[in-house]
């Protein structure tokens, strides 16, 4: 594992990090034993959200004792300066610390984001004020949106810059990565799986691994992940014409609209099951037809309960028309329930 500077601040991080979004979906017991196990791997760079449920609270049990050899980022959603006081508090107050070392503006995605975070009485007036009083110790970003994203960096105002790149999400790499480099700022990747479309974890890290300058927060729920991912990290990178074909094939598979499981667009006001009903076809895929629609039966089942409300759209960092993306998902698991011989007979018709 290598230690490098966090873009110009006085951080030294390993070039491997920890999204700390999977944990929460592990007992408290167990989640503090992967991050635990991440640390003594050389992982020292975790990255959360006050949005992440529990996330925060596990970290601060993991870290007890060894604070000050982590680097702990977070993020608020809130645009308010009332709203993001309200949070870095919270945030200190279950990890269990008096600092934070990167506090972040999450998803700045649209005009109207950034209107809201830099106005009177803003976000970023309060992550500042924070900053000030020693409770922050840098100010980043995070972005889903390429346009916007480069004009955060060129701002100036933020240490890092936050965004999706993958074998898939390739947008930044032609402008963003240059000017955050320009700009001294760090770039954190954020979905380096796709948002766990892309299930060849050597081949994802053999592509990220040929752009330099970048830090990878992979999501991890078990130690073994860790070590996974830890592995590429043992020898030198070198990417083959069979990586290639591979890194094709998922983007011929997957295309551009797809669903990166971040689950924004939860909760669904009327109960569909979005994020398994979206990555169906990519279930699909993997699976026969019949084994498909009975493994995703339950998530498939609740589609008919859409009544194209707009709830899940507006909150998607994406803007994907998911209620027909699910339309759509739903007659594949139709035609693969009807086509299966001697399957079920599959609850409600569309």
């Amino acid at each position: 594992m290598k230690y490098l500077p966090l873009g110009s601040t006085d951080l030294t991080v390993s070039e491997c990090g920890f999204g700390c979004i999977p944990i929460i979906r592990l007992p408290k017991d167990e989640a503090v034993r992967v991050l635990r196990h991440a640390f003594d791997r050389g992982i020292t760079f975790f990255d959360t959200a006050n949005a992440y449920r529990d996330s925060e609270e596990k970290m601060g049990i993991a870290f007890a004792g060894i604070r000050h050899k982590v680097v702990i980022a977070t993020k608020s959603l809130l645009r308010s300066a009332e709203g993001v006081t309200g949070h870095v508090e919270n945030s200190l107050r279950k990890l269990g610390t008096d600092y934070l070392d990167l506090y972040q503006l999450h998803q700045v995605a649209q005009e109207k984001d950034w209107a809201e975070v830099t106005g009177p009485s803003g976000a970023l007036e309060a992550a500042m004020a924070a900053k000030a009083a020693g409770k922050v110790r840098h100010v980043g970003v995070t972005s889903h949106n390429l346009e916007m994203a480069l004009k955060l960096v060129r701002t100036g105002l933020f240490d890092t810059i936050q965004f999706p790149f993958n074998l898939i999400e390739e947008g930044a790499k032609d402008e963003l990565l240059g000017a955050a480099r320009d700009a001294g700022m760090a770039f954190i990747c954020m979905k380096p799986f796709g948002g766990g479309v892309i299930d060849n974890a050597a081949v994802a890290f053999t592509y990220l691994r040929s752009h330099d300058g970048i830090f990878p927060i992979p999501g991890f729920e078990s130690c073994a992940q860790v070590d996974e991912v830890l592995s590429f990290y043992e020898r030198d990178n070198v990417v083959t014409e069979q990586d290639l074909a591979i890194m094709e094939q998922y983007r011929h598979e997957l295309g551009k609209r797809f669903c990166r499981r971040c689950e924004y667009c939860q909760p669904c006001p009327q109960g569909v099951m979005i994020t398994p009903a979206m990555g169906y076809p990519i279930v699909a895929s993997r699976m026969s037809p019949a084994v498909a629609a009975d493994f995703c039966r339950k998530a498939m089942e609740t589609v008919p309960l859409c009544t194209e409300c707009g709830a899940c759209i507006a909150r998607c960092p994406y803007e994907l028309p998911i209620c027909d993306i699910l339309k759509a998902n739903y007659a594949m698991y139709r035609g693969h329930v009807a086509g299966s011989q001697g399957g079920f007979a599959g609850g409600k018709s569309s």
